[in-house]
């Protein structure tokens, strides 16, 4: 597999099955960070991903360029090592929801 030379991007717009919180999307993502290594692959990846999802797209791009992971349709949602291994991303690690209630203050 040749990795994609396209520029990433964040997942197109979309919404929780319910509304949720910012503490229960952090709640989501966290939980997700901490069990990722389980669902196979390597943990430098596992934490390459980590790293380029939270960050702003051209820093996520280089992240993603030098640690060597092949990016499928462009958004992280679907991503491969060199060795071929598959990483998953869901979209709430990516982006918010649309439909993120917003608490007081923010």
């Amino acid at each position: 597999m040749i990795p994609s030379r396209e520029k990433i991007k964040k997942p197109k717009p979309w919404a929780h099955t319910e509304p949720i919180t910012r503490a229960q999307l952090m709640n989501m993502r966290e939980e997700f960070w901490d069990t990722s290594p389980h669902y196979g692959g390597q943990r430098e990846i596992w934490d390459a991903l980590r790293a380029a999802a939270e960050a702003e797209l051209t820093l996520a791009q280089t992240i993603i360029d030098s640690a060597g992971v092949i990016v499928q349709g462009r958004d992280l949602t679907l991503c491969w090592d060199e060795r071929g291994a598959k990483y998953e991303l869901p979209r709430y690690v990516l982006s918010e929801p649309t439909n993120l209630i917003r608490e007081q203050g923010q």
